[in-house]
């Protein structure tokens, strides 16, 4: 069974991860849950696909402007109407909105479908990805 790999960012969650940038075989991906509408609801199968570093390094540093802003809320120091940025980083957050805009996406051309099993710690969010054999 594969090891856990890192889960980078977490841009969408609903009931559970449902998208962000995490690791895929070792290298970042964005990642996508798929919605059943038989179900009416999200499944625990992703769409992955790879991403530039450039990409991702603008990613991690969104991401971060997020972190900054949560934590800050989490202690009472800005109120909820400053989300997802802190005033001094609001400019930088729309620059870095502007340059991801319409890039964090799974690539129809090029992705893999594969289960997601997510787990959480203080430091460090993980998930392992189990891709099922293709059926012959």
């Amino acid at each position: 069974m594969a090891d856990f790999e890192t889960v980078h960012t977490m841009t969408d969650y609903y009931d559970g991860p449902r998208g962000g940038v995490a690791d895929f075989r070792g290298t970042p991906h964005v990642y996508e849950s798929e919605f059943s509408d038989t179900l009416g609801n999200y499944t625990d199968s992703f769409r992955l696909s790879p991403i530039t570093d450039d990409l991702f390094q603008l990613a991690l540093e969104d991401w971060a402007v997020w972190l900054r802003w949560n934590a800050a809320y989490k202690r009472g120091d800005t109120p909820h109407e400053t989300h997802p940025a802190l005033p001094d980083d609001r400019a930088r957050h729309e620059e870095l909105q502007r340059l991801l805009n319409g890039k964090l996406v799974i690539d129809p051309d090029n992705f893999v479908v594969a289960t997601g099993e997510f787990r959480f710690t203080e430091s460090l969010d993980q998930v392992r990805w189990s891709v099922a054999p293709p059926v012959a």
